[in-house]
């Protein structure tokens, strides 16, 4: 078990050398070479046997997303795709997730080179030891009917391979679903673009959230990142609270900032932790369990990366593992009440 071997494609030589010179000093990773397009790395891929690729977007020839494509289709691998953070950008990012790269980071500007790439390194190992999912099409999860909601609000944090997990759970939502409030670790302007796109594919209503706004049956709403952490105001009802601050658990958005948040109202509450890597949401977890939540982690079968839902199980912070596939389903009983039930209080 040597250092996993990296191939940088990038048309930027001054992206290429940013990416070689933060990787080299990681005794983890060893930069086995670079291509300047989609060609010229098809043809590297073939010679030296990468274990990840680093893929930029916006490429001379062949763009990211077509080679993207091709190659998941005809050797597929562990792919972090890097790209510009404008709104063209982002949409691409996302694309290249539904298309089967386990993640993307964004392009650094100019006044922030020197700090740019700081948890590449930590991503690609990830990403090199990641499952790869089938790029195919996706067994489509019907939105659940004959839902009664019985008071409890949903929290779900999620991390590398989440944009895929969060669509596969979301899709089994009714539009009366539970308040859900998700942290999902990505750029401010990824996360934008990425409740646009879940907003034209899910029953709920889909939004980034705003402080103070009331947590409302039938909504979904998304951390905006950026300078701040999404947590939960606790009241009647309960609202969402953005709260400027440095990073927690190496990240901003935290999941461990929201699920502590919502401790005093834990009864009243249902965590997940999906795919990841990291610890992320563990801490936090456990604390609302203690508190008399319901918590539920990914199982490893199905996440991408099995390190926030493994941090969870092994703290004793989630109460089991759960498939991807059956999440929405169990996530809806613990919110639900029984048919019978909702038809006493309707009389009442």
């Amino acid at each position: 078990m040597g250092p996993k071997r990296v191939l940088i494609v990038d048309d930027s030589p001054t992206i290429r050398h940013l990416i070689r010179s933060r990787l080299g000093y990681d005794p983890r990773l060893t930069v086995v070479g670079e291509a300047s397009d989609p060609y010229e790395a098809r043809e590297k891929i073939k010679v030296l046997m990468p274990d990840v690729l680093t893929l930029d977007v916006e490429m001379p020839r062949m763009n990211g997303l077509e080679f993207l494509e091709k190659l998941m289709r005809l050797r597929p691998m562990p792919v972090v795709m890097v790209s510009t953070e404008t709104q063209r950008g982002s949409t691409a990012a996302l694309e290249a997730l539904s298309l089967g790269a386990v993640d993307c980071i964004g392009k650094p500007r100019v006044d922030c080179l020197p700090e740019a790439f700081q948890n590449l390194a930590d991503l690609l190992v990830a990403a090199a030891g990641a499952r790869l999912r089938d790029p195919g099409p996706r067994q489509k999860i019907a939105p659940a009917t004959g839902f009664h909601w019985n008071g409890r609000i949903v929290l779900i944090g999620s991390s590398t391979g989440g944009v895929d997990a969060l669509e596969t759970v979301l899709s089994g939502f009714p539009a009366n679903c539970p308040p859900t409030l998700i942290t999902q670790h990505m750029p401010a302007s990824f996360l934008a673009s990425f409740a646009r796109r879940l907003a034209g594919k899910i029953a709920p209503r889909m939004s980034l959230a705003e402080n103070d706004a009331p947590l409302l049956q039938g909504h979904v709403y998304l951390a905006p990142g950026g300078e701040y952490h999404l947590a939960v105001a606790p009241g009647d009802p309960a609202r969402c609270h953005l709260i400027a601050g440095e990073k927690r658990s190496g990240h901003r958005p935290s999941v461990d900032i929201l699920l502590e948040s919502a401790v005093p109202m834990a009864p009243r509450v249902v965590s997940v932790i999906l795919t990841g890597m990291g610890r992320d949401g563990a801490e936090g977890m456990l604390a609302l369990r203690r508190g008399g939540a319901q918590c539920l982690a990914q199982d490893e079968a199905s996440s991408v990366v099995y390190g926030m839902p493994r941090a969870a199980l092994e703290l004793g912070a989630a109460q089991r593992a759960v498939p991807l596939g059956q999440v929405a389903q169990q996530v809806l009983q613990l919110c639900g009440r029984s048919d019978a039930l909702a038809a006493q209080e309707s009389r009442r």
